[in-house]
C-alpha cells in the first residue's frame, strides 16, 4: 500500500499539471463549416492549501486508527473492533515512524502562507506532534524504551482488564461485540509474550527497569490471577448479557470466555509473572532514578521536553518546585491560624490525617459525597463556560481488584457521540488512609470542569481536525485540570477553610512533584527519601505518598506537567485580565483555551496573545 505522503504528492502533482494544459475537444462536422478553434476543456480545480491540509489530517487519522484499533474503540469507531493491534513489535514501530516522516513531508509541501490563522494553528500543532514523535524513534531513545514495555503504572495489563470488563470502552451490546472481544483477547495473549521478549532484549543490552517497579508488576499480576476465571474482570460481560442476545449464544459465549481466560489469558499472565520473578527481578537495578540506568540521563531530559512542551532543565524545574513549596507552605500556615489550631504545621498535618471527622465513613458515603459535589459544581458552570459538554459524567470507585495500585482519582473519556459517558474514578482502597478535605479539588480536576470538559469539548468539536480533537500533550491536559481546581475559589467552594486547605494540599502535591521527580531522576534521590520529603511538607497519608513516589519512578517526567501547565494558564489569565481590564470575560477566556484542543504550551500562549490583541 502506498505511503500517505506519496499519495498526497502524486495527487497534487496531477492537479498542478492539469492546471497548465488544455485538451481539445473532438469535433465531428456534419457539414462544411468555417474553421473555429476547439473549445478548451475546463481545467481540474486546484486544491486549496486549506483543503490539502485537512485531507492530510483526515488521511493521517484514518491510517492511525487502522494501526491502533484499540484507540479507535475508545473513540466509538468499531470498524476494527475484531483486532487487538500489533503493538510493541518492530513492524508496528517502523510503521509509526514511517507515518510520522511521510506526514511531516506532506505538511511541509503545503504553503503555510496561504492558510488563515486557524489553519496555521492546526499546522503548527501537527508539525510539533509529528516532529516530537520522530525524536522518540531515534535508536538512542527507542533502545531504552522498547525493552521496558510494562511497568506498574503504564502497561496493557493495567488498563486492558477494565477495557474488556463491560465497564470500559469496549462495547457489549451484540453477539458480534462479544465475539470481537474474544478475538482481541487472543491478541492480548500474544502481547504478553512479546513483552517477555522485549525484556530479554534489555537484559542482553544491559538496560533494566527497577526492582521496585517489577515487584509491583508481579503484585498486580498476582492480584488478577487470584480471581477465579468466573470472578475476573475478563468474564464480567458474561454475567450481564443484553436481553437481545439469544440464550444459545449466551451459553456458547460463556464457555468460550471462560476457556479463553483459563486456558490462554491466565497462562500468559503466569508466564510473564514467572519470568519477571525468576529471571528478570534478580538482575533489575536497585537504584530507582532514571539517571542510574544506562542512557537514562539523556532520556530524562528528552522526556521533560515531551511532557512539558517547554525547554526547561531538570535543575530549573527542581528550583521552581522548591520555591512553590515554600509559597504554598505560607498559605497553609494562614489556614492553620484561621481554624485556631495551636500546634505546628506538621502537627496540623497529623491532625488532618488522623482525626475521624476527616475520614469517609464508608465506600458508599464516599461515593455519595462525590455525587453531592458534582451537583454543586454543575450549578456554577454556566457562569464560567459558554459551552457545556454534551457528554454526561459518571462517578465510580475503581474496581477493588485494581484499586491498590491506582492514583487517588482518574478520568476515562467517553465517546464523541455521547453514547458512553466520561467517567471519574476515585480510589476507595485503604479507606482509613483517605481524608475528605481534598474531595472537591479532586472532582474539579478529574471531573468537571477539568478533564471531562477539556477532553469532551475537544472531541465534540467536529470542526477540528481529528488529531486536535483526540490528541494532545500532558502539560496542557493536566495543566488545565489543575487550573480547574483553582476555579473552586471563583465558585466559592473554598470559603470553608478545610476545603481550602484541601486544595492547597493538592497544589502542594503538584509543587512537590517538581522537586521529587527531578530529585529522583536527576539528583539520585531514593524512594524513602522522597516519601519522607512529601510527608514532611503535606498532610498526605503514607499510602498515598508511597504510591505517588512509585508512580514517578515508573513514569518519569509525567508528574511535572501538572504544575508547569497550570502555571502557564494562570499566567495567561492574569495577563489577559491586566491588559483587557473591563473587557475581560472569563467565559470567553476559557473558550479560547479549550475550544481548539490540547495545544503545546508555546502555541497556546501565541493564541492567547493574538486574542488579547484582537480584543483591544
Amino acid at each position: 500500500m502506498p505511503k500517505i505522503s506519496n499519495m498526497l504528492i502524486l495527487s497534487t502533482s496531477v492537479l498542478a499539471l492539469a492546471a497548465c494544459a488544455t485538451t481539445p475537444a473532438p469535433v465531428a462536422p456534419l457539414a462544411p463549416v468555417a474553421e473555429v478553434d476547439p473549445a478548451p476543456v475546463a481545467a481540474a480545480p486546484v486544491a486549496s492549501a486549506h483543503d490539502r491540509l485537512f485531507k492530510l489530517f483526515k488521511d493521517s487519522d484514518e491510517n492511525s486508527l487502522r494501526r491502533n484499533p484499540l484507540f479507535a474503540i475508545f473513540r466509538g469507531d468499531l470498524r476494527y473492533a475484531d483486532q487487538f493491534g500489533d503493538y510493541i513489535t518492530d513492524d508496528y514501530q517502523a510503521g509509526e515512524k514511517t507515518a510520522a516522516e511521510s506526514e511531516l513531508a506532506a505538511l511541509h509541501a503545503i504553503d503555510k502562507s496561504q492558510l488563515d490563522d486557524t489553519d496555521r494553528l492546526a499546522y503548527d500543532v501537527f508539525e510539533y506532534t509529528q516532529a516530537t514523535a520522530l525524536v522518540g524513534f531515534e535508536p538512542r531513545f527507542l533502545d531504552l524504551t522498547n525493552v521496558r514495555p510494562i511497568n506498574h503504572f503504564s502497561g496493557f495489563h493495567t488498563f486492558y482488564p477494565t477495557f474488556a470488563s463491560g465497564k470500559g470502552a469496549a462495547p457489549f451490546k451484540t453477539v458480534a461485540d462479544y465475539d470481537n472481544n474474544l478475538k482481541r483477547h487472543a491478541g492480548y495473549v500474544v502481547l504478553l509474550d512479546r513483552a517477555i521478549g522485549r525484556f530479554r532484549e534489555g537484559m542482553a543490552s544491559g538496560v533494566y527497569d527497577t526492582k521496585l517497579t517489577i515487584r509491583n508488576v508481579n503484585d498486580q499480576l498476582d492480584e488478577q490471577l487470584k480471581q477465579a476465571p468466573e470472578k475476573s474482570q475478563y468474564y464480567a460481560p458474561a454475567t450481564n448479557f443484553p436481553a437481545a442476545i439469544p440464550a444459545a449464544d449466551q451459553a456458547r459465549l460463556k464457555g468460550e470466555m471462560r476457556a479463553m481466560i483459563a486456558d490462554q489469558i491466565y497462562p500468559a499472565m503466569t508466564r510473564l509473572r514467572d519470568f519477571l520473578k525468576t529471571e528478570y527481578l534478580p538482575k533489575a537495578r536497585d537504584q530507582v532514578g532514571l539517571s542510574s540506568m544506562k542512557g537514562g540521563a539523556a532520556l530524562y531530559e528528552k522526556m521533560i521536553r515531551d511532557t512539558t512542551t517547554l525547554g526547561l532543565s531538570a535543575d530549573e524545574i527542581h528550583n521552581l518546585g522548591l520555591s512553590e513549596v515554600a509559597r504554598i507552605t505560607g498559605e497553609m500556615e494562614k489556614v492553620k491560624a484561621e481554624v485556631g489550631y495551636k500546634g505546628t504545621l506538621a502537627q496540623f498535618f497529623d491532625h488532618l490525617r488522623n482525626d475521624p471527622k476527616f475520614k469517609p465513613k464508608s465506600r458508599e458515603a464516599l461515593t455519595q459525597g462525590y455525587y453531592d459535589i458534582g451537583k454543586a459544581v454543575d450549578a456554577k458552570l454556566p457562569d464560567y463556560f459558554s459551552t457545556i459538554p454534551k457528554a454526561k459524567l459518571a462517578i465510580r470507585p475503581y474496581d477493588p481488584v485494581i484499586e491498590k495500585f491506582q492514583a487517588g482519582g482518574s478520568y476515562e473519556q467517553g465517546t464523541p457521540d455521547g453514547s458512553r459517558p466520561g467517567t471519574f474514578y476515585f480510589n476507595a482502597y485503604d479507606l482509613p488512609s483517605r481524608t475528605t478535605p481534598g474531595m472537591t479539588t479532586l472532582y474539579l480536576h478529574e471531573g468537571s470542569p477539568g478533564h471531562h470538559f477539556q477532553i469532551s469539548l475537544a472531541q465534540e468539536n467536529d470542526s477540528l481536525p481529528p488529531f486536535m480533537r483526540f490528541g494532545g500533550n500532558t502539560a496542557y491536559v493536566e495543566g488545565w485540570a489543575l487550573y480547574s481546581e483553582t476555579l473552586g475559589y471563583d465558585m466559592g467552594f473554598y470559603k470553608d477553610p478545610y476545603q481550602r486547605f484541601g486544595t492547597l494540599s493538592d497544589e502542594m502535591l503538584r509543587a512537590m512533584r517538581l522537586v521529587v521527580d527531578t530529585g529522583l531522576h536527576s539528583k539520585g534521590w531514593a524512594r524513602d527519601q522522597s516519601i519522607k520529603y512529601m510527608l514532611s511538607h503535606s498532610d498526605m497519608g503514607k499510602t498515598d505518598a508511597s504510591n505517588e513516589v512509585e508512580r514517578y519512578i515508573a513514569i518519569p517526567s509525567q508528574a511535572l506537567a501538572y504544575k508547569l501547565g497550570a502555571m502557564t494558564i494562570q499566567r495567561l489569565r492574569r495577563k489577559a485580565e491586566a491588559e483587557l481590564g473591563p473587557k475581560f470575560d472569563i467565559r470567553d477566556f476559557h473558550a479560547q483555551v479549550l475550544m481548539t484542543g490540547a495545544l503545546p504550551l508555546p502555541v497556546l500562549e501565541q493564541k492567547i496573545d493574538r486574542w488579547i490583541a484582537s480584543k483591544k
